[in-house]
């Protein structure tokens, strides 16, 4: 429920990680039930990396005996030998294709399964993410949901989630794999010929400048990119919503110019976030490149000078172009390492979030006769400056106890304090003479139901969203409130009446037979309180009268609280309190507040004068 107060909070930007470590630490601990696969799949992606480094050299062989057969073919056709074929041993060079068949084949092997391990793991671990996220969401006070948009909340149980996952299931191995690969690759390289190897480091130093400077470029423009999508999002979703709005002022021509604006900031910001980010690829390339033609014309000079073999050469110049791929692929998963451990850091922010507090009240009941509801010396605010201060209200059995007053008197707070979505900060709030805060909210709610102004229906049939106040509900007992609330006449008209389903947000039905869906559902719970805050602002008078008859039926041996506006539907309350700044002024019933001739005459004459209240 959105309150009055409303409080703004301060998002942290998603891409900037507040405590890298300490959020990096919290996150692994997160593997620990999964720790040995983790440590198996490490291994199995070091024996990947180690048959995938050691096929080029094992290939080179094969390069060299054919090289050699061919020299020495040649000689002996020097000295007028006649060859029918040259001397190559075929034979070795079958045992070596067939040995680097087996390596990448197992190579690619032991890669299949690092990737089902980490995957499971990383798909086991987000599952367990989710599950104390939902299960931290159940815990938390209302004041959070009030404060923290419902976007950013989906954001971080959806996307964020999403995040990690892709990370743990590819990152966290190839961060292994790469650093290996770049050792492997440098050690066989050194161990072919250290004055090649001199040659293939000199672009190293150009790869460095190069990432350094167009990866965070990139990634400042993405973020510049995404906070610009993101404007435009809110402006669609808002101009969709209020699309009635805007045409009614004619507003369409502004609109399309803000739209133009951040359209325009949106391409700008995108297209310089893609170059950077593709330029990174035809840059390493051509380093590569570069390298790859030094070493091969190193290596080519020291093959006649007989320094080298040729089938070394064809394998240290596969270890060039290996060679920077790590460097590139670290270089990237540093960027998203740092967006994931972001993510993270946003789903701890809600995990170590303050809970609910769960300590039960003394549940000795008052002696003797109580109201079903008693507010005593209750104080509360939502923030420092006081809201409630010294209330005081009794509601007996059987009594509508009517609460009116200006916007932000306080009327929903009270509805908020017995319900315990707020607790109070002075006094007390009784139901039967027992504190509402020796109940568990479980216990209390049960004893509660409430239709709210807002509207709230899911996705379903009618039948199931009525049935959704008591699920051991009969049929009859479903058909019976649904004509006490006036809702069975037009759910009957509907194609497939109790059947029809609603659609997400319900626009298959009207926004009064959507509020009458939501009084009948309330009156299936069958309550020991009844609360309607605003419940009848979306229907018309003569449903509102009727809906008033159902109230006095279903009233009967209940207490029940009316919030309300329209002042001619609280005529009948035994008990009226008019609320301003958080204080009762007057109470009575409706005659003797109008012979008073104070505030709550005043609210109601002007509103037959045609005002708003």
């Amino acid at each position: 429920m959105k309150n009055v107060h409303n409080g703004n909070r301060h998002q942290k930007d998603g891409a900037k990680v507040q405590h890298f470590w300490k959020t990096t630490g919290r996150l692994l601990t997160y593997l620990k039930p999964w720790k040995w696969g983790v440590i198996i799949s490490i291994l199995v992606a070091i024996a990947s990396v180690v048959f995938q480094v050691m096929a080029p050299k094992v290939l080179g062989e094969a390069t060299t005996v054919i090289y050699n057969g061919v020299l020495k073919g040649a000689s002996e056709m020097k000295l007028g030998m006649h060859l029918s074929k040259y001397p190559i041993d075929f034979t070795k060079i079958g045992q070596i294709v067939i040995a680097v068949l087996v390596m990448y084949a197992l190579s690619g092997l032991f890669s299949f399964v690092q990737q089902v391990m980490m995957t499971r793991i990383s798909q086991r671990v987000v599952y367990q993410l989710r599950q104390d996220f939902k299960s931290k969401m159940s815990r938390l006070p209302v004041s959070f949901y009030d404060t923290h948009p419902n976007g950013d909340i989906m954001s971080r149980m959806v996307n964020d989630m999403d995040n990690i996952s892709g990370t743990l299931q590819n990152g966290m191995i190839q961060i292994i794999t790469s650093a290996l690969t770049f050792v492997g690759v440098l050690a066989l390289m050194i161990s072919i010929s250290w004055k090649l190897t001199l040659v293939a480091l000199i672009t190293v130093p150009l790869s460095l400048v190069i990432i350094g400077f167009v990866a965070p470029t990139a990634q400042r423009l993405f973020g510049r990119q995404q906070a610009v999508l993101g404007k435009i999002n809110a402006q669609v979703e808002e101009t969709y919503a209020g699309h009635t709005i805007v045409r009614t002022f004619n507003r369409e021509a502004d609109q399309e110019a803000q739209f133009e604006e951040k359209n325009t900031a949106y391409y700008q910001a995108a297209w310089k976030a893609q170059f950077f980010s593709i330029l990174m690829y035809p840059a390493m390339a051509f380093v590569r490149n570069l390298g790859y033609l030094m070493v091969a014309v190193v290596g080519a000079l020291q093959v006649v000078h007989g320094q080298i073999t040729l089938g070394n050469v064809q394998a240290f110049l596969q270890y060039t172009n290996q060679f920077s791929q790590p460097i590139t692929q670290i270089a990237s998963l540093a960027s998203t390492i740092q967006q994931t451990i972001a993510s993270a850091e946003r789903i701890f922010e809600v995990l170590d979030q303050d809970e609910m507090d769960t300590d039960l009240a003394d549940q000795t009941v008052l002696p003797g006769p109580q109201p079903k509801v008693e507010f005593k010396d209750v104080n509360f605010s939502y923030d420092d400056q006081p809201l409630i201060q010294d209330f005081n209200l009794k509601a007996e059995q059987n009594h509508m106890v009517a609460i009116v007053g200006p916007t932000g008197a306080g009327k929903t707070t009270i509805i908020n304090l017995l319900e315990r979505f707020y607790d109070v900060k002075g006094g007390h709030i009784y139901l039967d003479g027992r504190d509402t805060r020796s109940f568990t909210r479980p216990e209390l709610r049960k004893k509660i139901a409430m239709v709210l102004q807002d509207t709230w229906l899911f996705t379903g049939t009618i039948y199931d969203n009525i049935k959704y106040g008591r699920e051991d509900a009969t049929e009859e007992e479903v058909y019976a409130v649904a004509k006490q609330a006036h809702a069975d006449t037009f759910i009957r008209q509907l194609p497939n009446g109790y059947q029809t389903v609603l659609d997400e947000s319900a626009s298959n039905i009207s926004q009064g037979q959507r509020q009458l869906l939501t009084i009948a559902r309330a009156f299936l719970a069958d309550p020991e309180v009844l609360i309607l805050d605003e419940a009848t602002s979306s229907v018309d008078t003569r449903t509102e009268e009727a809906i008033q008859d159902a109230m006095n039926d279903i009233q009967k041996g209940r207490t029940s609280f009316v919030v309300a506006h329209r002042l001619s539907t609280i005529r009948s309350a035994e008990q009226i309190i008019v609320m301003n700044h958080g204080q009762i002024i007057e109470t009575g019933d409706h005659d003797s507040l109008m012979a008073k001739g104070g505030f709550y005459a005043d609210l109601y004459n002007s509103q037959f004068a045609g005002n708003q209240i």
